[in-house]
């Protein structure tokens, strides 16, 4: 690998790492699409060790030309895995991925599996990715969509329905609620791996963007019946408020829960000063998402496709 030095990445690196990503971005969708904060909570995240399972790549001048990690989702046979090269950069990209696909096999066996299911995001524009991703034995699973609606004013909050009350999350019961309605509303969805709650807890209180306040539980005559729960991923370069999860046990579908939610958390957000809402649904959902967020006045901006591979 000619004129690459391959090292492991360290907390320091964010910065240069978040220029290489802004990099690879203007470069596929005409926009940087990660802060210098999401970056760092990459670097950091439980679960990530990054003395195994990352690799930055340096040019001769120092210049980083690769970044590329590889992490398992909980102790399930799935993990996610990473390349990204510095536009124009040659002979790099063969190389990372055996790192990571090799790295990706070997966490699946820590996990007691005997193999492992990788999944890679690939923005559904970016031509050459997604014909790399094919020649590595990738092929598409599923889509996100990026729903965003714009505020031209104050939102005001919808009616609280007889019977429902909202409680947030800086209590530990209504973040222990919430745990309970994500990991059983979610059990079905795509990619989708059942942590505990201390897990669950550590990887949300680690992000820089975690807010609890912004977590909400509803209950239905004093039980919990469906979760939202809001960050600020998307405040320092969109200034929106961002819908990480929305759940609503099965019991409780049907009944315009998660449409309350939604219409609660734009009135939130506008409240908080922010501009829009955004968030992130899965084309293949087993419950008819898109079509809520679309009937609420959201329109989708961007897609990311998940390719997978068995390995």
């Amino acid at each position: 690998m000619h004129n690459h030095h391959l090292r492991r990445p360290r907390i320091d690196d964010a910065a240069a790492i978040h220029e290489l990503v802004s990099a690879c971005d203007l470069a596929v969708i005409g926009a940087v699409d990660a802060t210098l904060d999401d970056i760092a909570d990459e670097l950091a995240e439980p679960g990530f060790d990054r003395d195994r399972d990352g690799w930055v790549a340096e040019g001769e001048d120092g210049v980083l030309t690769g970044w590329a990690w590889t992490v398992r989702k909980g102790d399930s046979d799935m993990v996610e895995v990473e390349v990204l090269v510095r536009p124009g950069v040659e002979g790099l990209a063969g190389i990372l991925w055996d790192h990571v696909l090799t790295r990706a096999a070997e966490l699946a066996r820590e996990a007691g599996h005997d193999g492992a299911t990788a999944d890679l995001g690939v923005y559904r524009t970016d031509e050459a990715k997604r014909a790399e991703a094919a020649a590595r034995g990738f092929a598409p699973a599923t889509g996100f969509h990026r729903m965003r609606i714009d505020f031209d004013g104050p939102v005001g909050h919808p009616e609280l329905p007889a019977g429902l009350t909202l409680a947030t999350g800086e209590d530990e019961q209504v973040r222990e609620h919430a745990h309970r309605v994500h990991q059983e509303g979610f059990a079905d969805h795509f990619g989708f791996v059942k942590v505990d709650y201390d897990a669950w807890y550590a990887r949300r209180q680690a992000q820089s963007t975690n807010d609890w306040a912004q977590l909400t539980v509803a209950y239905v005559d004093g039980e919990p019946a469906a979760m939202l729960h809001r960050t600020n991923m998307f405040a320092s370069d969109e200034n929106c408020g961002y819908v990480a999860t929305l759940a609503v046990l099965p019991a409780h579908r049907g009944a315009g829960l998660g449409r309350f939610l939604l219409r609660h958390a734009f009135a939130e957000d506008a409240a908080r000063g922010r501009a829009g809402t955004i968030l992130h649904v899965d084309s293949n959902n087993t419950t008819p998402a898109l079509g809520l967020y679309t009937s609420a006045g959201m329109r989708p901006v961007l897609v990311i496709d998940v390719w997978r591979r068995r390995l």
